[in-house]
């Protein structure tokens, strides 16, 4: 498995900072794009997808999507971590269709990954036939859209390659015109330090002043880039209940989420993605969305939950509450 052409991309990305706080990301070198280097004996990948659109998911879904940014009162999270951790499936899936290969092949080494080592997801699953890279970088399918988790299974084994599939964007710029933080700077060009779900999981510290009024009522993710994009209409709904949408998250009012506890935050939480970015960042992210729904007019006991915490113990609630209530 060759990647060597995707190293010089990877090397400058990296080295215009565009990874931001994600030190893992150069942490372990090329060895994203050398399989042999990560699992030692590696000569094929396969590569997977799952959908992962809740099973109840409506026609129209996009645009019911857009509208709750027009409910500032309300927290947004993103639509993939509305349900279980998708690394929990998806990783018990590949184990499974690798122990299935294995007995049909014989005796076969093999590693599964599913956004949790460096691996360059996007670019095997592209040249493999997943999809193209859209211009917002995730891999498109003309019969799924986006809406999808990539795993892989590293094999010892030479398999025979499947063809890379064409780009099919043409002119559209739907993703790009969309952001609200302009963070795709150019077509397969990504700004992480500007996107909200970069923001509001992976960043640990202080939300830079310039992105929390575009936050708005985002608290985990962003989904907007997905959502512009035409070919998401074919975006398949998962077969599996494990995506369905978790009670007290979608649709909750945002003085009910800032309100949670840490036992109610891990509990609400567990088993799901959420959890990975704790109580403290949690708490920052709805402070940001309810300063942003005070300047949009809403109140309904807003004020108030946020004064109950402008003395936390934790600094970092702290400065984001005080920039909500516009101290």
């Amino acid at each position: 498995m060759d990647l060597s052409s995707a190293e010089a991309g990877l090397t400058a990305w990296l080295a215009q900072g565009f990874h931001g706080s994600m030190a893992y990301m150069e942490s372990h070198g090329l060895k994203r794009a050398r399989p042999a280097e990560l699992v030692p004996g590696t000569v094929s990948v396969i590569t997977a997808r799952m959908d992962y659109l809740p099973r109840s998911t409506p026609e129209g879904w996009q645009a019911l999507e857009f509208d709750r940014l027009q409910r500032p009162g309300e927290g947004i999270v993103s639509v993939y971590a509305r349900g279980r951790d998708y690394h929990k499936v998806l990783r018990a899936r590949l184990q499974k269709l690798s122990d299935r290969i294995a007995a049909e092949l014989g005796p076969l080494g093999y590693r599964v990954f599913t956004d949790s080592a460096p691996v360059l997801e996007a670019e095997l699953a592209t040249r493999s036939g997943q999809g193209w890279r859209g211009k917002h970088t995730l891999v498109l399918n003309r019969e799924a859209g986006s809406m999808f988790f990539l795993g892989e299974i590293y094999v010892d084994r030479a398999l025979p390659p499947t063809e890379a599939t064409s780009g099919h964007c043409g002119s559209c710029s739907a993703c790009i015109d969309i952001c609200p933080t302009q963070a795709i700077i150019a077509p397969q060009r990504l700004d992480a330090r500007r996107c909200i779900s970069y923001l509001t999981i992976e960043h640990a510290g202080p939300i830079p002043l310039e992105f929390r009024p575009l936050i708005a009522n985002r608290i985990y993710g962003c989904d907007d880039c997905q959502l512009a994009c035409p070919w998401n209409k074919f975006a398949q709904r998962s077969a599996l209940p494990d995506f369905d949408e978790r009670r007290g998250l979608s649709g909750q009012q945002l003085g009910t989420l800032f309100g949670w506890t840490e036992d109610e935050f891990l509990r609400y939480t567990e088993g799901g993605p959420i959890r990975r970015i704790g109580h403290e960042r949690w708490l920052r992210n709805v402070a940001v969305a309810m300063g942003n729904a005070l300047r949009a007019g809403e109140d309904a006991g807003i004020r108030h939950a946020l004064q109950q915490r402008a003395a936390d113990p934790s600094a970092l609630v702290r400065e984001h509450v005080a920039w909500a209530l516009g101290v």
